[in-house]
């Protein structure tokens, strides 16, 4: 039995509930309004384009993986792995992430890791089976969760667009992870929810402050 996910009309309602539960969600979606699904294919290409995206900013990660989709066509598994070292940084891979991609690759030609089977699995056991993986720690596996599998109780551990969007909306002094984490306990069961609402917020002040 495949696990709930949301869906475009569940996040509406969900934002609903929260906004009536938290004044500074409400405040989210008063001025900004539903945020965006961002939902991803799941699969290899995604988890990818994640990998990419840890500890680097949105923007180079999404150059690097469009340069990687244009050179390759499909991201797969036997394509990544026909590009060598330099061509992989070339299109803008660190050393580091050509060994996670690679890793990635070679489990799941290896059958070490089945994506499909994960769509059915709760989220501790999903985490589990990813965390197995070379360079999948747990902001990795969480971002796949809530982006991928649209599991809607997520919170993923040390994002620091979430941490600096909850300083700003509550004034309280910025989280680390682990703080942030206890707060975030409030929004179960609709964690990812509010995360997407928090980012909605992010985002949405970066862009209001470019147009000043």
């Amino acid at each position: 039995m495949k696990a709930i996910s949301l869906n475009i009309h569940s996040l509406n309602s969900a934002c609903l509930e929260l906004a009536e539960q938290d004044a500074h969600l409400a405040t989210v979606l008063k001025i900004h309004g539903t945020p965006p699904l961002w939902d991803r294919e799941p699969g290899f290409a995604t988890l990818i384009q994640i990998i990419l995206e840890q500890q680097v900013s949105l923007a180079s990660a999404k150059a690097c993986f469009d340069k990687l989709t244009s050179h390759l066509g499909d991201v797969t598994p036997n394509a990544v792995l026909s590009l060598n070292d330099v061509e992989l940084k070339t299109l803008g891979f660190s050393r580091q992430k050509i060994s996670y991609a690679r890793h990635l690759a070679e489990a799941i030609l290896e059958e070490r890791i089945d994506l499909d089977r994960l769509i059915h699995l709760p989220d501790h056991e999903v985490k589990a089976e990813l965390i197995k993986l070379k360079g999948i720690g747990e902001w990795t596996s969480d971002i796949y969760l809530l982006m991928a599998l649209l599991r809607p109780d997520v919170m993923p551990k040390g994002d620091i667009a979430l941490h600096s969007a909850w300083h700003r909306l509550s004034s309280e002094r910025r989280p680390n992870s682990d703080e942030f984490l206890i707060i975030a306990e409030r929004w179960r069961p609709l964690r990812s929810v509010a995360a997407r609402l928090l980012w909605h917020f992010y985002l949405s002040e970066r862009v209001r402050k470019v147009n000043m």
